[in-house]
C-alpha cells in the first residue's frame, strides 16, 4: 500500500479502440493492476479499450476504478460509456469537456497511452496546466517509446519551454510506469515538505 496521502488517484488516458489482444489494452491492464498493489486508485473514461483495461487491472489486485462519462444524443462517433467496465463509481456529467475536466480533476497523475484524438486533447491540456501550475502541478507518464518522436517534433517545431520537459516520463515498461509515479510522488513529498503549500492545482 502507500504510504504517502499526496497521490490517491491514477487517472489513465489512451485508445477506446483498443482489443485484449493490442498492445496499449495490456500495456494498460498491467500498469493499472501494479498501480492497484500499491493502493492507487484507478480513474478512467468509462467506456472500452484502454479505460476498460484498467478497470480490469484494478480489479485483478482488489483495486478501485472511477469512471467518467456522459451521454451525448448528437456524437455519433464518441466510444460511449462501456458496461462491460465495471467500475465501482461512475460520475455523469453533461459533456465532453466536461468529461475531459473532470478526468483530469479527479487524478492527481495521469498515465496516457497511445490513442487518438481525444487522447491527444487530453494530453494537450494535461500537459498544458502541469506548465501553468508547474511546482504544484499533476505530472504526466507517456506511456510508448512513440512519445519519443511526439515530444521531439513539438520541441523541434513549437516554442516549449524547459519546464515543460520536466512533467513528465517516457516509459515503455508497466514497472517503469509505477516507477515513474513513485518517483513522482516521493518529488512532492519533498517539495511538499519544503514549501508548504498545495501540491496539485488545476
Amino acid at each position: 500500500m502507500v504510504t504517502s496521502q499526496l497521490i490517491k488517484n491514477v487517472t489513465f488516458l489512451g485508445y477506446a479502440d483498443a482489443k485484449e489482444a493490442d498492445d496499449p489494452f495490456k500495456a494498460a491492464y498491467e500498469v493499472a493492476r501494479l498501480c492497484a498493489q500499491k493502493g492507487y486508485t484507478i480513474v478512467n473514461g468509462g467506456g472500452p479499450g484502454v479505460m476498460k483495461a484498467s478497470t480490469m487491472g484494478a480489479k485483478s489486485a482488489n483495486g478501485k476504478a472511477i469512471g467518467v462519462t456522459f451521454f451525448p444524443k448528437d456524437i455519433p462517433v464518441f466510444e460511449g460509456r462501456d458496461e462491460t467496465n465495471k467500475v465501482d463509481h461512475l460520475i455523469v456529467v453533461e459533456n465532453y469537456l466536461e468529461r475531459t475536466l473532470k478526468l483530469l480533476e479527479l487524478g492527481h497523475i495521469y498515465v496516457i497511452f497511445n490513442g487518438g484524438t481525444g487522447t491527444i486533447s487530453e494530453f494537450g491540456m494535461a500537459w498544458g496546466l502541469a506548465r501553468l501550475y508547474f511546482g504544484h502541478h499533476k505530472p504526466l507518464v507517456l506511456y510508448g517509446d512513440f512519445w519519443q518522436e511526439i515530444i521531439f517534433a513539438f520541441t523541434k517545431g513549437m516554442y516549449i519551454r524547459a519546464e515543460e520537459r520536466n512533467v513528465f516520463r517516457i516509459v515503455n515498461k508497466p514497472q517503469d510506469a509505477l516507477d515513474a509515479i513513485l518517483e513522482f510522488e516521493k518529488k512532492l513529498t519533498s517539495a511538499n515538505h519544503e514549501h508548504e503549500k498545495p501540491i496539485f492545482s488545476i
